[in-house]
């Protein structure tokens, strides 16, 4: 799968689930996508290679938007945009 690589992106809510394994990556940015309001961006942190399918999976199945990731070294950033659900 294609990664896309991205920088200076403003979330409107940060989750950090770093040292957090399998399945946490996944609830996690469901629970949180639930308080955001349309058009808003999630930004997960996480250090758990899964996630690098995982995530933009996830999002291409619940039709939010995944609009890339930014890997600082120790941690990613994964960025995902709510859609109208």
């Amino acid at each position: 799968m294609y990664m896309k690589f991205i920088e200076n992106v403003k979330a409107d809510v940060t989750t950090d689930i770093v040292y957090m394994m399998c399945p946490m990556h996944l609830l996690k940015l469901e629970e949180k996508l639930k308080e955001l309001d349309e058009g808003q961006i999630l930004e997960i942190l996480t250090d758990y290679d899964g996630a690098l399918e995982d995530i933009p999976g996830w999002c291409a199945k619940t039709g939010n938007e995944f609009l890339g990731l930014e890997d600082s070294g120790d941690y990613y950033k994964f960025y995902i945009r709510k859609t109208a659900r």
